[in-house]
């Protein structure tokens, strides 16, 4: 079943990442990490889906995206950063997910991390604490970090900020591997989430395993 949402605010998060907020229809339900297709509402783009990842909560008033604009791209992603309050778009029933196991490392890389926003936000509202939880997360530079102060104040949560194209930030460490991430996993200790790029899931899996992450607490993206 397609909803029409109705945007009521645009806020920049970063230099080309936005926070989106929109009326939430009546009834309409998903869980913490579930993505949804979406498309505007206008003439010659109704067509032109895109998946992009629920931010709020199920028990929101608002539906809530954190969605990235690539200006070269030509497509939606390009026209997210043109929309302005009162634009409608169209989505989907809700699909895939995360599940929350419990504690451990949340792997990310650039937009990759907005399953874990809606993940982390529930589980520390339910809990009040997300102690013995670390966010790994991995961008081009240090401007690209998206939701760094809201990440770093959330209770409990250990972060680790990573980039790869800024020689002058003193967080210039490369890419997440297995070196990387032999310093901050513990094996065993608890469930390592990877979301990113097909390639970033295969690689960061790998090196987990080669550290002696047992394959049942390697967690990525479930499709119903």
């Amino acid at each position: 079943m397609t909803e029409r949402l109705t945007l009521t605010s645009i806020t920049p998060v970063t230099h080309d990442t936005y926070h989106l907020v929109f009326d939430r229809p009546e009834g309409f339900d998903f869980t913490p990490g579930q993505a949804v297709d979406l498309a505007l509402d206008r003439e010659g783009w109704r067509e032109e889906k895109r998946p992009f990842t629920f931010t709020s909560l199920p028990e929101d008033d608002t539906l809530e995206f954190v969605i990235k604009s690539y200006p070269d791209h030509d497509g939606v992603t390009e026209q997210i950063a043109k929309l302005s309050p009162g634009d409608a778009v169209l989505i989907d029933e809700p699909w895939g997910a995360i599940a929350d196991k419990g504690p451990g490392w949340f792997i990310a890389g650039g937009a990759g991390v907005t399953p874990f926003i809606a993940i982390l936000k529930k589980r520390l509202r339910d809990e009040g604490t997300l102690k013995g939880s670390t966010l790994i997360f991995s961008n081009r530079t240090e401007r690209d970090i998206i939701l760094r102060e809201t990440f770093t104040e959330m209770r409990g949560l250990d972060c680790v900020f990573t980039v790869t194209d800024d020689p002058e930030s003193p967080l210039c460490m490369g890419m997440i591997g297995q070196e990387m991430l032999a310093q901050h996993v513990t094996p065993g200790e608890g469930k390592c989430y990877i979301c990113g790029p097909d390639a970033m899931l295969e690689d960061i899996s790998a090196s987990l395993r080669e550290i002696g992450v047992p394959e049942e607490d390697i967690i990525t993206e479930e499709f119903d």
